[in-house]
């Protein structure tokens, strides 16, 4: 039995050398494995960083608006004998709309010009009687001045003057009472010619043609409907189940070329919206959600006072929409630009990464290494950001393959597709 023991001390003694022995051996051969190992270049892409002038704006959602909404409405009461147009067509200025029944008006018309016609003749007969009589109470007081000589000299009596004086006097009652008919006649006609004139107005009412140039939108009347100024429509309209009782409007016109794209900015913003205003009109770049390529336009339009509520400001933007892709409720992008930074250093915008310590891009140097800078950035310009600092012009950055790079550690540069597919598409 002991030496059974011993054997198995001696056994379990020689297995903790063997193994002490294992470990040290490969503990050497790990640390000269990493003394001898060196990593492999990183495959990215990189880009030069290029200089050029960038504008300065501030982004923000806005919604186009209509610049004119008319509402088109009858002034006169008639019923609708033709419509002109087609629900949601383009009408110009001056287009005929709708047709009222005339006759009404034209009756009216024809009375007011009778009228008129009378009053020309009573005033052509007033002026005739008075040329009549304005030649008789000349006689008439030549006569009485005649009369009064023989008076004097005896050989007329005095009844025969008298007689001959008051002939004269009532001729000139006469006169003044032609001058009066002519007066009266001439009120008349004024009268008269002005009722011809309204009657000429409510006519040319019939025919209800657009304010602007605009699009048409759905009609609320139908052939047949009585309309009213300022009242409901008789009858319902087929496009609108019979809604149209509920307003005297027929149509409604939009003028969307040019069109308003309103906005707003926080109130931090105005002070400098303001300045950049004092040197001139700001511009604006206006793009749909799904669209790329903005349209250009103007600022026109900053309100008077910040909301209260929200602490931002009203703006306006005025856009050419000659082909009508801006449509009046739509929500847009606006880029409001305030002014151009001269001699801006940009990056591709997927060079930039993220640390702990902010942003920092990998600067490939002439060695092919890769350097590690801190960066302030800027604005973004399209597929571009703006580095404030930490960059120069020409310096070469990695825009695809940050992933494998190491501060300080080797690099090899390769066209984008290889560098992307290296890399498993991950930057």
């Amino acid at each position: 039995m002991r030496y059974t023991q011993g054997v198995s001390s001696r056994f379990h003694t020689w297995l903790y050398l063997l193994g002490l022995t294992a470990a040290v051996f490969t503990g050497c051969t790990n640390k000269a494995a990493q003394q001898g190992f060196e990593r492999p270049p990183a495959p990215v892409t990189v880009t030069e960083a290029v200089m050029q002038d960038v504008p300065n704006y501030i982004d923000a959602i806005g919604k186009t608006v209509a610049r004119e909404v008319v509402s088109i409405q009858p002034q006169v009461s008639g019923r609708i004998l033709k419509i002109h147009f087609t629900d949601g067509s383009n009408v110009k200025k001056g287009d005929l709309l709708f047709t009222i029944d005339t006759r009404p008006f034209e009756a009216s018309l024809r009375q007011a010009q009778a009228n008129v016609s009378k009053d020309l003749a009573l005033k052509k007969q007033a002026e005739a009687n008075l040329a009549k009589d304005l030649a008789q109470s000349k006689y008439g007081e030549i006569e009485a001045k005649r009369y009064a000589t023989l008076v004097e000299q005896g050989v007329v009596s005095r009844e025969q003057y008298d007689q001959i004086h008051s002939n004269a006097e009532s001729l000139k009652a006469t006169v003044e009472a032609d001058k009066a008919a002519i007066h009266s006649a001439e009120e008349s006609i004024k009268v008269d010619t002005a009722a011809v004139d309204s009657a000429k107005v409510e006519l040319s009412y019939c025919y209800i043609r657009s304010p602007i140039d605009g699009r048409a939108g759905q009609r609320q009347v139908d052939i047949g409907n009585v309309v009213n100024p300022g009242g409901s429509s008789g009858g319902g309209s087929g496009n609108t189940g019979g809604s149209s009782g509920s307003s005297n409007s027929l149509l409604v016109i939009e003028r969307i070329d040019p069109i308003y794209a309103d906005f707003t900015i926080p109130q931090d913003n105005l002070a400098v919206v303001q300045q950049q205003m004092r040197q001139g009109t700001l511009k604006t770049e206006v793009r749909l959600p799904d669209a790329t390529d903005p349209i250009a336009g103007q600022l026109t339009f900053l309100d008077n006072a910040v909301q209260s509520a929200t602490g931002t400001i009203n703006l306006r933007a005025t856009v050419a929409n000659s082909d009508h892709r801006f449509w009046p409720g739509r929500f847009v992008n606006i880029r409001l630009v305030l002014s151009t930074i001269h001699g801006a250093v940009l990056v591709p915008a997927t060079a930039p990464q993220m640390s702990a310590k902010g942003s920092f891009v990998y600067v490939i140097k002439q060695d092919s290494t890769a350097e590690q800078r801190q960066v302030t950035l800027g604005q973004r310009q399209g597929d571009l950001v703006v580095v404030e600092k930490g960059v120069e012009p020409g310096e070469r950055v990695v825009t695809i393959g940050q992933i494998g790079v190491t501060p300080g550690g080797k690099v090899r540069v390769q066209p984008p597709d290889q560098a992307g597919a290296g890399n498993g598409g991950k930057q």
